[in-house]
């Protein structure tokens, strides 16, 4: 696999780490692509494909997923950090190319927590199942770019690290701004049960 797989490996390690080591192992496996051996491993693929089944579900029950997200704050970067060591090519050493998908792998996983918490909060559920299935369709066609034209995929990854830190910016606000009002209300509420 070329270095520049790595970007793409690491942000969508962040949105769905299983889907991501799932696709690259299927791809190796098949011949499609030069995955490294340690990702081939039929222990690895098992092991994937059990985790994003489990992810698969989960991710579509509203604040569960959130629960779930929560849960897969240090495993998706480590993971992203993993692929990263693993792809690591001769323009990088192990320990910058960790380092860089890690980071990929973490704003990723923070464009997707802060999105799907803002989801969860609106009262209709249908949003969630929709969001899932997105995702799973971007990680799949990030990751196939990946190993099929990797310099593609590297640029789609930058721009979509770009687009994620945006995102956490400004819903870190609206978040914020729906805590106040929230907050504020109880307050209200709670002063006239004591009056």
């Amino acid at each position: 696999m070329e270095t520049a797989s790595l970007f793409a490996a690491g942000w969508a390690s962040g949105v769905n780490a299983y889907l991501t080591v799932l696709v690259l192992a299927i791809a190796g496996r098949a011949g499609w692509a030069d995955v490294p051996d340690s990702i081939e491993r039929p222990w690895v693929i098992a092991g994937a494909a059990v985790l994003f089944v489990i992810e698969f579900v989960v991710d579509k029950i509203a604040l569960l997923d959130s629960a779930w997200d929560v849960a897969h704050t240090l495993i998706r970067p480590t993971v992203g950090a993993a692929l990263g060591a693993a792809i690591a090519g001769a323009e990088l050493g192990e320990w910058e190319a960790s380092l860089l998908a890690g980071s990929l792998a973490l704003v990723g996983h923070a464009a997707k927590a802060t999105t799907r918490l803002t989801i969860n909060l609106s009262p209709e559920p249908a949003t969630n199942v929709v969001a899932s299935f997105a995702e799973d369709g971007l990680v799949t066609a990030l990751v196939v770019l990946a190993v099929t034209r990797p310099r593609l995929a590297a640029v789609l990854a930058i721009v979509a690290t770009i687009v994620s830190i945006v995102v956490v910016i400004v819903l870190i606000r609206v978040l914020r701004r729906g805590w106040r009002r929230l907050r504020s209300r109880w307050r209200r509420g709670a002063q006239t049960a004591v009056d």
